[in-house]
């Protein structure tokens, strides 16, 4: 199989609004090249300014919807020109503490040439996108994808 790794780096300094706690902003580096500022979400004392996990995680599961979406969309011979998602990720109280217990994606495709799919093997290349997502077969939220 393959290998994932993010580097992730955190140095104590005060919170900027709270000298009793500390700062939560840190940074993530991605193949030892890309670098994401980092922290938690602004309602847990973040930095609404950087990526939260919850956003991650959220687009992580967008992104790899929308991968599998286009490789069985170009196998089954649909042309895809574009591909947004709006996708929502519900922080919920569950039995072991608060979770990410949904997520919501909202795709809006664009398909360009003659073979335009209809409703239903539309539904198909979501139900397949969903069932081969490494990230949605990782977690436990339930992932639904709205029209």
């Amino acid at each position: 199989m393959s290998e994932h790794r993010a580097q992730l780096n955190w140095q104590r300094k005060a919170h900027p609004e709270d000298n009793s706690t500390f700062c939560r902003n840190h940074t993530l580096v991605l193949n030892g090249e890309q670098t994401i500022n980092a922290s938690s979400a602004a309602g847990f004392m973040g930095d609404a300014q950087c990526s939260d996990p919850e956003q991650m995680l959220v687009a992580a599961v967008s992104s790899c919807h929308m991968l599998t979406f286009l490789a069985i969309a170009d196998i089954k011979g649909f042309t895809v020109e574009s591909y947004q998602d709006d996708a929502v990720g519900f922080l919920t109280k569950a039995e072991r503490g608060k979770v990410v217990s949904r997520i919501e994606l909202h795709p809006s495709i664009t398909f360009g040439g003659d073979k335009q799919p209809t409703e239903a093997e539309l539904d198909r290349l979501h139900d397949g996108a969903h069932k081969n997502c490494f990230i949605a077969n990782s977690i436990k939220a339930e992932v639904e994808v709205i029209k």
